[in-house]
């Protein structure tokens, strides 16, 4: 039981406008997930192409054929309540290019290949972005 007010009248009872807020914001993250979904897309597919520009040549990985750039891809989801978007490569070079690799390999080969950043770089120039966006979309 809530203890009331010290200056209450005492025939006064407990009210609460708790389901009037929580319609309230259902309705506006109702209202607010395409909005949402939209700036997500956009932002997957800005990653997706910075991406793919920082792994077309130093300091990213050489990429003399164009196969591992065109590798890149983004998918959107969404389960009504929230919007996820994946950006990567079905390569396997992928993992190696970003990270480098020192040691045998499953053929027993050995390398000491150095890393060439550019998922991380990308990541890191369009998050601010991305969240300044999504934080208005959210605020209005």
């Amino acid at each position: 039981m809530a203890i009331p007010h010290p200056n209450a009248h005492p025939a006064a009872g407990a009210y609460s406008n708790a389901r009037q807020i929580a319609a309230a914001i259902d309705a506006r993250a109702a209202a607010t997930l395409p909005e949402v979904a939209a700036v997500t897309q956009h932002y997957a597919m800005l990653l997706e192409t910075r991406i793919k520009a920082l792994a077309s040549g130093r300091p990213g990985p050489n990429a003399p054929t164009g196969d591992y750039r065109r590798s890149w891809t983004h998918e959107m989801s969404s389960d009504g309540v929230t919007v996820t978007a994946t950006v990567g490569t079905n390569k396997p070079q992928g993992r190696r290019l970003e990270f480098g690799f020192v040691g045998a390999d499953s053929l027993g080969r050995i390398y000491n290949q150095p890393p060439y950043p550019h998922v991380g770089p990308a990541v890191e120039e369009i998050s601010p972005q991305f969240l300044a966006a999504l934080g208005q979309a959210i605020s209005e």
